[in-house]
């Protein structure tokens, strides 16, 4: 599978990652999906502290047991559980990123993480301790490069312009065109890299999307999904489906490195792998998806 630079780093990526939110919480299963694609060339693996109340990092752990070369390790911090509340509370402050990167690395069952990513950001964050605190991580060799997770345009350009981060995790995809406006073009211009997520848009573009249209898709109605998958299907042939497609597409930016649809079964897993085997789109197939697709635009956070 191609492997690509994720932004300044050294980090070589497959172009194909795991998701691993969507594998759940039955271990067997889980640990056998994460070998499955290990052995299929991924080496890309994002998972979060948040998931699974921490249960996902620990199975990601179990599973890259004696493999840990073989992978880049990405997680996530900022949400932070407070014994006896319910839910989380947003902390990104330098004394709490640095006690949750030791619980991470505990529950990862490994001395240093690849990429530590914040999950989220807001403009009233304190960013330059939050900045200082990756840094010092960085320097302790706890954490190897970081990044943040966030569709916030505003939060983005504040750590594109204030930090050292190597990449942005966003959704993206052909119903949510969104990052093709700003965000795309400024990772390109300061060599930072995005991880897309949501790259088939909750199963909408895959072939069993007809039953996942009904209540929309952010300002798509149900209407303008029908269409659009029907102009997608004419793209489609026997080796080449309407999800590997939408993958296609996402990858189709220099400045995407890795996009991580989730798997929850062997079948998934195996399909959105495939994609990586598929000729990429060409220039015209790509100016006509875009024809057919609306150019979303960010309301807010700009």
């Amino acid at each position: 599978m191609k492997r690509s630079k994720l932004g300044s780093s050294d980090l070589l990526v497959s172009e194909i990652g795991l998701g691993c939110m969507s594998l759940g919480t039955e271990e067997v299963s889980a640990i056998r999906l994460i070998h499955e694609a290990l052995e299929r060339d991924v080496n890309f693996l994002d998972t979060a502290d948040l998931y699974d109340d921490g249960r996902n990092e620990v199975i990601v752990g179990k599973a890259i047991k004696g493999r840990r070369h073989d992978v880049i390790l990405a997680t996530k911090v900022g949400n932070r559980r407070i014994s006896g509340q319910e839910g989380t509370t947003w902390d990104p402050s330098k004394k709490y990123i640095i006690s949750a990167v030791k619980e991470s690395l505990t529950r990862l069952r490994t001395d240093y993480i690849d990429l530590y990513q914040l999950h989220g950001g807001t403009l009233e964050d304190p960013m330059d301790e939050t900045i200082e605190a990756f840094e010092m991580l960085k320097q302790e060799g706890l954490i190897r490069h970081y990044g943040i997770s966030s569709i916030r345009q505003n939060v983005v350009r504040e750590y594109v312009s204030r930090s050292n981060i190597v990449s942005v995790m966003s959704q993206y995809s052909i119903l949510d065109r969104r990052p093709e406006e700003e965000i795309l073009p400024s990772l390109a211009a300061n060599d930072i890299s995005m991880i897309v997520r949501g790259p088939v848009a909750k199963g909408i573009l895959s072939s069993r999307g007809d039953q996942k249209t009904e209540n929309g898709y952010l300002d798509h109605k149900a209407e303008e999904l029908q269409k659009i998958r029907g102009e997608l299907q004419s793209l489609v042939h026997e080796d080449r489906s309407m999800a590997h497609i939408a993958i296609r597409y996402v990858l189709s930016d220099p400045s995407v490195a890795v996009t991580i649809p989730g798997a929850s079964s062997l079948d998934q897993l195996l399909h959105n792998i495939a994609a990586g085997d598929v000729t990429p789109l060409t220039e015209e197939e790509i100016a006509i998806i875009r024809d057919f697709s609306k150019a979303n635009h960010y309301a807010e956070h700009r």
